[in-house]
């Protein structure tokens, strides 16, 4: 299900982008740049944050790491992540296929200013094995993500 409302998200808002389904896992993001053949900075990797009662999903670069006190000082609250449960029930996604796309419901996403970095990033597409290639800025567009500085 998760897979098909990724593929049905871009159907109906950017049919120009494929979603790309792999025989490789790109669960992590290691696997998932050597699926790609990309940078391991380019996977933009979908994390699922508890902030108070509501769960907001960030998007960020492979490799770095939320920075606790950008996070507090942001929202006034230190991070809480999900349990992956909890990240199925939002997101509809699997940890390691989760996307800020074709979610059942609408969630506050926000792309850290590290996916800035690149022309092109490879974010999840709703399984631990498929993804699709997009512009930083087209996925925050396609998605009504807010640009937030949260990372180390």
């Amino acid at each position: 299900m998760s897979l098909q409302s990724v593929r049905q998200f871009f159907s109906e808002n950017a049919p120009d982008i494929s979603v790309i389904v792999t025989e490789a896992s790109s669960a992590t993001v290691a696997l998932a740049a050597e699926a790609h053949g990309v940078e391991p900075d380019q996977i933009a990797k979908t994390i699922c944050l508890r902030i108070g009662d509501d769960v907001v999903l960030v998007v960020t670069a492979g490799t770095k790491r939320l920075d606790n006190r950008k996070f507090k000082d942001r929202f006034g609250v230190k991070p809480r992540m999900l349990d992956a449960d909890a990240v199925v029930e939002a997101t509809s996604h699997p940890v390691g296929g989760v996307c800020p796309f074709g979610l059942p419901s609408p969630l506050t996403i926000y792309c850290d200013l590290s996916l800035q970095a690149y022309d092109e990033v490879v974010p999840a597409a709703g399984a631990t094995n498929a993804a699709v290639k997009i512009a930083p800025e087209r996925m925050r567009s396609l998605v009504g993500a807010e640009w937030a500085d949260l990372c180390q």
